[in-house]
């Protein structure tokens, strides 16, 4: 992993390691902006970044740290310096992040869509190149009361789940209109959010200051959202979580008990 300063000092003394030198974002990252970054290469590439001194001193210094490892799991990986042991995946068009931890202030879960050139560090759960109406379902009403109902909390924040949280969240059956109609909303959402740059995350979804074309593009995607599961918008959150639980009910009925497609 690289600070931003190591960055520009790797790039300005070696410029051959541009291609190798990738964003590296975890929940602060997402949420506050700022910016980290990362040595990332790929498998068939092991030989040519082995050419660039630093990369090569680095991949020397991961190796030495995991055969000292008291882990044999992370000894293992000594073989293979040039990977992360914890996160396998890399996006070929773009990711949708969410982070694992969050305020429970902030209206809306934060989430966020980001290009292919940025790794999403093990601090985040991430969709890669997943439709992007995934990006306005997890951004909904329904599905911040769906994790404040059934996933932890660290304090009183928010502690998100892909077990928990994503892998059970029921959503009726899509069409194409549906899905359709989600992409453009969660598309009005970034919209939004990029009139307002270079408002953070945390910025723009302080419930005393959220920008109004932000909270009505949100709203929305309530709308457009709650119409598909019920055909009106919901009244309060009781009754979101019990139409919630209604088709967990039948969903894990459907699939087995306990079981979750």
């Amino acid at each position: 992993m690289l600070e931003a300063h190591e960055a520009v000092e790797l790039l300005s003394a070696q410029p051959a390691a541009k291609p190798y030198v990738r964003g590296y974002l975890g929940s602060q990252e997402i949420i506050r902006g700022g910016k980290r970054y990362c040595i990332w290469v790929d498998d068939g590439a092991v030989l040519a970044a082995r050419q660039i001194p630093e990369i090569s001193r680095r991949f020397d210094g991961v190796a030495k740290m995991r055969l000292q490892s008291p882990a044999k799991s992370t000894r293992d990986f000594a073989s293979f310096p040039h990977r992360f042991k914890q996160i396998q995946g890399v996006p070929r068009r773009w990711s949708i992040a969410v982070p694992s931890v969050s305020s429970e202030r902030r209206p809306y879960l934060p989430v966020d869509l980001l290009d292919a050139t940025n790794i999403v560090s093990s601090l985040a759960f991430v969709l890669y190149d997943a439709p992007t109406f995934n990006l306005s379902l997890i951004g909904s009403k329904m599905h911040l009361v769906w994790v404040a109902a059934v996933c932890g909390k660290l304090k009183s924040d928010y502690r998100y789940s892909n077990t928990l949280g994503w892998h059970t969240f029921p959503v009726p059956t899509l069409t194409e209109q549906n899905k359709a109609d989600l992409t453009r909303c969660a598309e009005d959402i970034l919209l939004a959010r990029e009139a307002h740059f270079p408002a953070t995350i945390a910025d723009l979804y302080d419930p005393e200051a959220m920008p109004e074309d932000l909270r009505a593009a949100h709203d929305r995607n309530d709308e457009v959202l709650e119409r598909i599961y019920i055909g009106r918008r919901f009244r309060n959150d009781t009754e979101r979580l019990e139409k919630l639980f209604e088709l967990y009910t039948k969903m894990t009925t459907r699939t087995g008990k306990g079981k979750v497609a």
